[in-house]
């Protein structure tokens, strides 16, 4: 019963999603939806090389690391050696991060 109920339930969340426009991406959709892309968050901006560096500002530069495992956006910020994976949504120009706890951070493409 309870199986059918977390069931029903990423049903729900699902069509949910949907209907809003936001779609999971696949880690080939992730990796072109990111490399040799900049980002703006809301008090922030962040660039994804190629390379697989990454540069995040909110004021001050951070450089890290990125790739894709399985469909999931991962980084690694030194000096810490822990990457941290996202899965990720997008609709139009718009890229969700979703943490495994549900966390939800949310960039649009930069212009510049």
């Amino acid at each position: 019963m309870i199986r059918l109920a977390v069931l029903v339930w990423l049903c729900g969340a699902g069509i949910a999603m949907a209907q809003d426009g936001w779609r999971p991406l696949t880690g080939d959709e992730i990796r072109d939806a990111l490399m040799d892309r900049k980002l703006s968050y809301a008090n922030a901006w962040q660039e994804f090389s190629a390379s697989g560096r990454t540069l995040y500002n909110a004021g001050q530069d951070s450089w890290g690391y990125w790739r894709v495992e399985g469909d999931q956006y991962c980084s690694m910020w030194p000096p810490s050696d822990l990457w941290a994976c996202y899965g990720m949504t997008q609709s139009g120009e718009r890229l969700q991060f979703i943490g495994a706890a549900g966390d939800v951070t949310e960039a649009t493409y930069a212009n510049d």
